[in-house]
């Protein structure tokens, strides 16, 4: 005899009519979608080093970090500091430079730099120590930006010849469709968080198109399902019934895998909480558009064909 688990988000006789408010939910969606792609452009997105290229130091004070004195160091050894900031402890300092132009020198001109900015912090802060000093040149930058959208590009490409394969012409679009509100909505988060975006972020963004096609999938699944169980039933009423069947699976996942990522949003440092918060945001984004983008755009492409094509 199996046990029933200690708690559900929802019973198992709630009958919530999600489909009523399709038209609302494709609407916010497609206001939030156009309004990032706006900030996109304008202010658009924070390059991190990968993109832009650059020097990014870090580096480690004796006592709190004063901010001023380095400022004044290393303007006096003329090195404009794109920027400096404090990341983690009161002692870690975190500077980002523009990177030496380019040419067959460039490697020994970024040495010099790095060598030079060394000196600059050790004499304003003595004791200071440089952690780590890394270096991207504007080529390479370049064609990680290219590389990084077309994997971008790639991945949906993938997941709409699955879905295809899997379900039928009118899930595969939907499920697209909705994949592309997701990552522009994230796109426009990004640019108003100003968190950086470099090689991390594109992993988030391929991690919350994964989870986000799971997290279709898994309706799209019962939907299918259902078509064959009731074969006269009506799609809005189908559709509602499949949300409901997987409602708690789906509320479920979505919050082991939103706890497992908190931790690493609050307590992950410089490094890693830019990441997790961005996974933090897609997970809402891509449980609710399963829920209220995905399956209304499905009613709206599918309504006559799937029912008969059964």
């Amino acid at each position: 005899m199996l046990s029933h688990p200690l708690f559900r988000f929802v019973r198992d006789d709630k009958r919530i009519p999600f489909m009523r408010g399709r038209y609302a939910g494709l609407a916010t969606s497609a206001v939030l979608s156009l309004l990032s792609v706006v900030l996109f452009f304008h202010p658009g997105l924070k390059l991190g080093l990968d993109f832009r290229g650059g020097v990014v130091i870090e580096a480690r004070t004796q006592g709190p970090a004063d901010f001023g004195r380095l400022r004044q160091a290393l303007a006096a050894v003329h090195v404009t500091a794109a920027g400096i900031q404090r990341f983690g402890a009161e002692d870690d300092v975190l500077i980002q430079l523009d990177s030496p132009a380019s040419g067959p020198a460039q490697e020994a001109e970024t040495q010099h730099l790095v060598d030079t900015v060394s000196k600059a912090v050790a004499q304003a802060q003595p004791g200071t120590q440089i952690l780590r000093a890394d270096a991207v040149g504007a080529t390479v930058s370049s064609e990680l930006f290219r590389d990084g959208l077309l994997a971008l590009g790639c991945s949906l490409v993938m997941i709409l010849i699955y879905i295809w394969v899997r379900f039928e012409r009118e899930f595969a679009i939907s499920a697209v469709v909705t994949l592309i509100l997701d990552l522009t909505k994230t796109v426009g988060f990004l640019a108003v968080t100003r968190f950086e975006f470099d090689l991390v972020m594109v992993a988030a963004i391929l991690t919350i198109l994964g989870y986000s096609t799971n997290d279709k999938v898994v309706v799209y699944d019962r939907v299918r399902e259902n078509l064959r169980k009731y074969r006269t039933m009506p799609l809005r009423e189908l559709l509602d019934l499949s949300i409901n069947e997987t409602l708690n699976r789906t509320l479920g996942t979505s919050s082991t895998v939103f706890l497992a990522a908190l931790p690493l949003a609050l307590f992950g440092g410089h490094t890693l909480a830019g990441f997790a918060t961005v996974m933090l945001f897609g997970i809402v984004v891509g449980t609710s558009s399963s829920i209220f983008i995905a399956a209304p755009l499905l009613l709206l492409m599918g309504e006559k064909r799937l029912r008969q094509a059964r």
